[in-house]
């Protein structure tokens, strides 16, 4: 039987694994389902249901629950994928500052967990992601302030912070390209050059 990439279970096998099926399938589902939920909670929030994450990224329920036991589990994945990007952009040699703000306003316009995330997450939110959360937007902050350019106009006091702020608080829009337009805008009105928006690697 041929194997489709990201998709080794059904859910009428749930709790079995196909013969074929191991580290690097599993490696492959994850990284599916993670793009799908970025995808998912993107589109209709954070609050969306998980099937619709696993029929997205085409695995079975069983195979969403093996890798992500919970809602909070998932929303973790998405935002550790997005920080790690971000980390990966800032922390290799001859990107420019430009080009990692590029990296981080991708994350902003593709993903609304990541929009959640570098609003700090609201104290009264009841995802239990909070702590988390705050941990990754510190890891944001500290990657961005490590390549951040001596005499840049962000690198006053909490300018950087409150800037990561004010753009993503603009980020809004029912489609990603209204997302990133207005993105961009606000780092215009900020003064703020970015570079092309994209994933790192990408």
């Amino acid at each position: 039987m041929t194997e489709h990439t990201g998709q080794t279970e059904h859910t009428g096998q749930e709790g079995r694994r196909p013969t074929n099926d191991g580290p690097k399938a599993a490696a492959r589902n994850r990284a599916a389902l993670v793009a799908a939920a970025r995808e998912i909670f993107s589109e209709h929030g954070l609050e969306a249901p998980l099937s619709a994450v696993a029929r997205r990224a085409g695995v079975g329920q069983a195979v969403l629950y093996r890798h992500f036991p919970d809602r909070t589990a998932a929303v973790a994945a998405v935002l550790e994928e997005n920080v790690r990007q971000v980390e990966q952009a800032a922390g290799t040699e001859g990107v420019a500052f430009a080009d990692v703000l590029g990296v981080l306003t991708w994350h902003l316009a593709e993903s609304a967990a990541f929009i959640g995330l570098l609003h700090a997450v609201r104290a009264g939110d009841r995802s239990g992601i909070r702590a988390h959360a705050l941990m990754l937007s510190a890891r944001v902050e500290s990657a961005l302030r490590r390549h951040l350019p001596v005499g840049h106009r962000l690198s006053t006091g909490e300018d950087l912070v409150l800037s990561v702020a004010m753009v993503s608080a603009a980020v809004t829009g029912v489609t990603r390209e209204e997302r990133e337009r207005r993105a961009l805008a606000a780092w215009r009105l900020l003064g703020v050059d970015v570079g092309a928006v994209r994933p790192y690697g990408g």
